[in-house]
């Protein structure tokens, strides 16, 4: 009976979904609201995103990008900074709500398909597919670092 137990404790920690970090029960990337990750053998614009420190604020450039609904982007991210930095796409209550949870946890680092945490001079990419019109936010949520300016918005038409 215990051995049945222990087997059906295992099953259901493999069956969930990948975690960002270990240890933060319910931070999950299963559904995404701006779209869906691309397919990185299909056709996708490149749009090159900077990360880094400026004059006492921290910014991406762009900060603003403008696509097409059904559109695939290939962001090219790269952190110019002296600072760890990360890139996460949702909505912007999705990234308040994730905020949150890097308080708590400050030191989580993302490697997801719609957001790369990067080492200072260090590069990623994230192939997006656009399937929902709207606004969304791009943000690192490193704490402090939104705060100070870090945060950008994708409009899709």
């Amino acid at each position: 009976m215990k051995t049945l137990i222990f087997a059906t404790a295992l099953l259901s920690f493999t069956a969930m979904p990948a975690m960002a970090a270990p240890g933060e029960p319910g931070h999950t990337h299963v559904r995404f609201s701006a779209g869906e990750p691309g397919n990185p053998k299909k056709a996708a614009r490149p749009v090159k995103v900077v990360m880094k420190e400026a004059d006492g604020k921290m910014l991406f450039a762009p900060d603003v990008i403008t696509v097409k609904k059904g559109e695939q982007i290939r962001f090219v991210i790269k952190n110019e900074g002296e600072l760890t930095h990360e890139f996460m796409l949702a909505t912007k209550p999705e990234n308040d709500k994730h905020a949150v949870l890097m308080q708590k946890y400050p030191d989580m680092e993302h490697d997801d398909p719609n957001g790369k945490t990067l080492q200072t001079k260090n590069s990623s990419e994230i192939v997006w597919k656009f399937t929902k019109a709207g606004e969304f936010e791009f943000a690192c949520l490193i704490p402090g670092h939104r705060e100070a300016g870090m945060h950008g918005k994708v409009i899709v038409k």
